[in-house]
């Protein structure tokens, strides 16, 4: 079970959901807080975990400035710089990035409008292939990660109270809208230490 910390009540948000698939009950958020452990699959845990914040949208604010200080330290050089062959440079690195939260945002922005279909999953390998990171501008990629994330912070912070306690299935996985908002954020901080201690260290 996550660390449940600060807790904020959202009012109507005590809607029975449908049943995650590795709990035998029915899901109720009744106080919105940081994701249980049924929210998401076990493995997402590794990026939920990673943020501290009970106001996600707050964090994902701040996380914009400082993953911006971050990548402003690394220079049109380094970013083609790869760590081990066959391993992504950090360009490919913030492309990753920026694709992964993309497909994240959508994925809450289709269950949040009460979508009932299931997504398809999200072959990060295909997606860095087919994005050529290492042709596109190092400056380029930096300003998509604001322009991205801008989008991210304004769809969230614009959610009904009620829309935050939808499921949905992507890639075979249940997830709440909940939960997506902090994978979202775990993502970028895991991808920030491995860059800083697999290609900067």
């Amino acid at each position: 079970m996550f660390p449940i910390g600060r807790q904020r009540w959202f009012p109507g948000a005590h809607t029975t959901l449908a049943p995650l698939s590795f709990s035998s009950t029915a899901f109720t958020i009744r106080v919105m807080t940081r994701p249980q452990a049924n929210e998401a699959a076990i493995y997402y845990s590794r990026y939920i975990d990673l943020v501290t914040d009970d106001d996600i949208v707050g964090r994902l604010k701040s996380q914009l400035d400082e993953t911006k200080s971050f990548l402003e330290k690394i220079s049109d050089e380094k970013s083609l710089y790869s760590y081990e062959p066959n391993k992504w440079t950090i360009r490919q690195v913030v492309n990753h990035i920026n694709d992964t939260e993309r497909i994240f945002t959508s994925r809450a922005l289709w269950f949040a409008r009460g979508f009932a279909e299931p997504l398809p999953g999200f072959d990060q390998d295909t997606s860095a292939a087919g994005a050529e990171a290492n042709s596109m501008s190092w400056t380029g990629l930096k300003e998509e990660f604001t322009n991205v994330r801008l989008a991210t912070i304004s769809f969230f912070e614009n959610l009904s109270p009620e829309s935050w306690s939808r499921t949905g299935i992507a890639s075979d996985n249940p997830f709440t809208v909940n939960s997506l908002a902090y994978i979202i954020a775990g993502h970028v901080t895991h991808h920030q230490n491995v860059i800083a201690e697999r290609y900067l260290g």
